[in-house]
């Protein structure tokens, strides 16, 4: 439902930036035990795809294929690891960018591929792949660090969980790779980001991944609140009151530095996100990394689905579905004009609420549905059809 601009006196918005601040939701505690594979994807979703693959099913046959058949999956690929990675603004310079988050990227491919088909070739080439990068990374440098730092170190986790945990071939070098995670990744996110909220996002995302690999109970905690934060900041409920909730540290303390921090939106409707001004694929980014530690936290025994995470997930879902699907841009949104392309960022989501919580989402099913199946965002999200697409467990 459209909410008309705010026009409210002082006093009035003053206590509720105050609010908005101040009200963060309570971070969720590490779990006494970690349970591991246990970043985005568990032990119970993989033996679920693999069994329907096995088994010809779709989507996950076709899911699985179009992986294989990816560069990610080459046996042939191989690792380009640099001693600096050095990334720019929109990666000008690209040092070394493309090539960190792809060899992550293939590493994790090649963890699934080890995983569905028992084929030691795929584990040894994602130890290959892990143990280049661990043995020569030193930094990540200029003004795109945190976030370069925030996508890589989110999928490095997801595919060293699941060759740690599932390979019994050995792997030498984990604790090597274990001290890249710590020293060089870890350092780079932890403190978070008051640039846009998908920055923030990712990097509390690789922060709370790694600190599973690692089992950090104590950065654990502090990534989780800080991302709760940053969630309840980065989708707009119309239970927030009139203006969005704020990230503290950002000194959002008048509503015009709010509006202009939303790309320039004044209308507040539930689903809104503080980047679906700016376009819908850096809104993707936010929107799925918020599925990634939702889905992480569960795996680990606290479910965040039913918190207001789960709530801002399925609503920002649905409101950016809709116009990716088509709906007509009204003109108090964004000028009446959108800048569509959210990605292959839905499944984790959508499986989450609609499937095992059962919540009615019609049009966020209808956009799954038209995307599968779906691959890589080439950045850190990849190959969700297979690991959670209508996925039970």
């Amino acid at each position: 439902m459209r909410r008309t601009p705010l026009l409210a006196a002082a006093p009035t918005v003053a206590a509720a930036l105050l609010l908005g601040a101040l009200t963060a939701p309570a971070a969720h505690s590490a779990p006494t035990v970690f349970a591991h594979p246990g970043v985005t994807v568990s032990r119970a979703q993989l033996d679920f795809a693999r069994t329907q693959v096995q088994a010809g099913a779709q989507p996950w046959k076709g899911a699985f294929d179009q992986m294989l058949a990816s560069k990610y999956a080459d046996l042939n690929r191989t690792p380009k690891p640099r001693a600096i990675v050095e990334c720019g603004s929109y990666s000008n310079p690209n040092y070394g960018c493309t090539d960190e988050r792809e060899d992550a990227i293939a590493a994790y491919t090649d963890a699934l591929a080890w995983y569905v088909t028992r084929d030691e070739r795929y584990a040894r080439k994602s130890i290959q792949l892990m143990d280049a990068w661990s043995a020569v990374i030193q930094d990540h440098t200029n003004s795109n660090a945190p976030l370069q730092t925030g996508w890589a170190g989110s999928t490095w986790p997801r595919a060293a969980e699941i060759i740690k945990y599932t390979y019994g071939g050995g792997w030498a070098e984990s604790g090597r790779f274990a001290t890249m995670l710590r020293t060089v990744y870890l350092p780079e996110v932890i403190n978070g980001s008051n640039s846009n909220g998908n920055w923030e996002l990712s990097m509390m995302e690789a922060a709370i991944g790694i600190s599973v690999f690692l089992e950090d109970r104590t950065s654990y905690d502090k990534a989780m609140a800080r991302f709760r934060t940053r969630t309840a900041a980065y989708v707009y409920l119309a239970s927030d009151g009139e203006l969005p909730k704020t990230v503290p540290s950002q000194n959002l303390d008048t509503r015009d530095k709010i509006v202009k921090y939303w790309q320039g939106q004044s209308t507040f409707v539930t689903g809104l996100t503080q980047e679906t001004c700016r376009d819908f694929t850096h809104t993707g980014y936010g929107i799925s990394a918020i599925s990634h530690v939702a889905e992480t936290s569960r795996i680990q025994g606290q479910d965040l689905y039913g918190t207001d995470v789960g709530e801002r997930l399925r609503q920002a879902l649905g409101f950016q579905a809709r116009y990716e699907l088509g709906t007509a841009v009204p003109s108090w949104l964004c000028g009446g004009t959108l800048h569509l392309g959210l990605g292959p960022v839905t499944e984790v989501g959508y499986n989450a609420l609609h499937n095992r919580l059962g919540i009615a989402m019609t049009n966020t099913g209808t956009l799954t549905e038209r995307q599968r199946p779906a691959g890589s965002n080439n950045l850190f999200v990849a190959w969700e059809t297979l690991t959670h697409g209508d996925n039970p467990a």
